[in-house]
C-alpha cells in the first residue's frame, strides 16, 4: 500500500511538472524551432513572397553569398563588424566607469542611478528619432553647440565616413542595462579584499588592477558575450535613421536581410543570409567562451 501510494504521488508530481513546463516547451517548439526549420528549408529554394511557385536550388543561395556575386553581403558584413568592434568596447568601458562611480558613497546616489538607467528603457525607435534630430548637420543641437564654441562641425550620420562612429557613440546612451549588471558585480566584491590591499600599502590603482578587474571578469565576460551578439544584430538604428546609407555606409547585415526579404521579396536568399549570420554569431560566441578559460577568474577556482 505504501509503495503504491508513493508511486501515485510521484506520478502526480510528474504530471503537474509536465503541465507547468508545457507552455514554455510548446512556445519554443512553435515560435522558435519551427520557424528556424522553416527558414532552413526556404534557404534551399528560390522562394519569393509574390510567386506561387518555388524551386529547390540546393546550396546555390549560400554559394552565391560566398563566391562574390553578391556585393552587398561583403559590404554589410564589413559594416556590421566595424560597428561591433567600435560600439561594444566603447559601451562596456562607459558602463563600467559609470558603475564604479555610482558604487561609491555619495549623496543622491539612487537618483543618479535612475537617471543613467532611464535611457535604456526608452524604446529604440524613440531614441533613434531623438538622435536623428540631435545629429542633424544643419539644425541639430550637437552642431549648434559646436558652433557656439567655434569648433568644427560634422555631418555625423549623413556622411559615410562618420556614420558608424556616430551610431556607436549613440549606443552609449542606452548602456544603462550593462551599467546595472556591472554595478551588481561591483557590490558583490568583498570589502575585506580592498582592506588587505590597503594593509599592504596599495593605492587606488592597485585596488583596481589587483582586485576589481579580476573579480569582475565573470561580469565582463557576460556583458561581452551579450554585447557582441547585440552588436552583430544591429538593425533599428539603420532602419530608422539612415536606411542603410549614406552609400551603404550603415548597411548592417540584419538590415540587408530585411531589405532582401521584404523589399526585394527574395525570401529564399534572405533565409540563407539569416543562417549565415546565425553561424557567424555562434562561431564568435564559441571563440569568446574558449578564450574565457585564460582570462576569466571565478572565486571558486584554485
Amino acid at each position: 500500500m505504501l509503495k503504491s501510494k508513493h508511486l501515485s504521488t510521484e506520478k502526480q508530481r510528474l504530471i503537474y511538472g509536465l503541465i507547468f513546463v508545457a507552455p514554455a516547451v510548446l512556445g519554443f517548439l512553435i515560435f522558435v524551432l519551427a520557424p528556424m526549420l522553416s527558414s532552413l528549408i526556404l534557404s534551399l529554394t528560390d522562394y519569393r513572397i509574390v510567386s506561387r511557385e518555388n524551386h529547390f536550388v540546393g546550396l546555390d543561395n549560400y554559394i552565391r553569398l560566398l563566391d562574390g556575386r553578391d556585393f552587398f553581403i561583403k559590404k554589410s558584413l564589413g559594416v556590421t563588424f566595424y560597428y561591433a568592434l567600435f560600439s561594444v568596447p566603447l559601451g562596456m568601458i562607459c558602463a563600467f566607469l559609470l558603475a564604479m562611480m555610482l558604487n561609491r558613497d555619495m549623496k543622491g546616489k539612487a537618483v543618479f542611478r535612475v537617471i543613467y538607467y532611464l535611457p535604456s528603457i526608452v524604446p529604440v525607435v524613440a531614441t533613434s528619432l531623438i538622435w536623428t534630430w540631435l545629429l542633424d548637420p544643419d539644425l541639430g543641437l550637437v552642431n549648434s553647440v559646436l558652433r557656439q564654441f567655434d569648433l568644427p562641425t560634422s555631418r555625423f550620420i549623413y556622411a559615410e565616413r562618420t556614420v558608424i562612429p556616430s551610431l556607436s557613440i549613440m549606443s552609449v546612451w542606452t548602456s544603462g542595462g550593462t551599467m546595472v549588471i556591472f554595478l551588481a558585480g561591483l557590490q558583490g566584491i568583498s570589502r575585506t579584499l580592498y582592506e588587505a590591499v590597503e594593509i599592504d600599502g596599495g593605492n587606488a590603482w592597485h585596488k583596481f588592477i589587483k582586485i576589481t578587474v579580476p573579480m569582475m571578469t565573470p561580469t565582463i565576460f557576460y556583458n561581452l558575450v551579450m554585447g557582441v551578439i547585440g552588436g552583430l544584430q544591429a538593425f533599428t538604428q539603420s532602419f530608422i535613421m539612415t536606411q542603410g546609407g549614406p552609400n551603404n555606409g550603415s548597411l548592417f547585415i540584419v538590415y540587408y536581410l530585411y531589405r532582401m526579404a521584404f523589399r526585394e521579396q527574395e525570401m529564399g536568399r534572405a533565409c540563407a543570409v539569416a543562417w549565415v549570420v546565425f553561424l557567424i554569431i555562434m562561431l564568435i560566441t564559441l571563440l569568446i567562451f574558449r578564450s574565457s578559460q585564460r582570462w576569466v577568474y571565478y572565486e571558486g577556482d584554485n
